[in-house]
């Protein structure tokens, strides 16, 4: 096994992403590295502008709502 305390940061991603090209093919290594990019925006302002701050109760009646329309 390699020593990795002794590896800088970029020889370690660069065997990361030989052993994963290796093991998942380059297709399958761009889609699991895809899954670990960075984001952008504030997640929790945005869902509060979209959700607003529901109580309990607006929450079930939402989702009563919603049963209703699907049956």
């Amino acid at each position: 096994m390699l020593d990795v305390t002794k590896l800088t940061q970029a020889e370690i991603r660069r065997l990361g992403i030989e052993a994963l090209t290796q093991a998942l093919g380059p297709a399958g290594m761009a889609r699991f590295m895809q899954q670990f990019e960075k984001g952008s925006g504030d997640y929790t302002t945005d869902r509060d502008e979209i959700l607003g701050n529901p109580t309990l109760d607006e929450i079930f009646a939402r989702i009563e709502e919603r049963r209703k329309q699907s049956e």
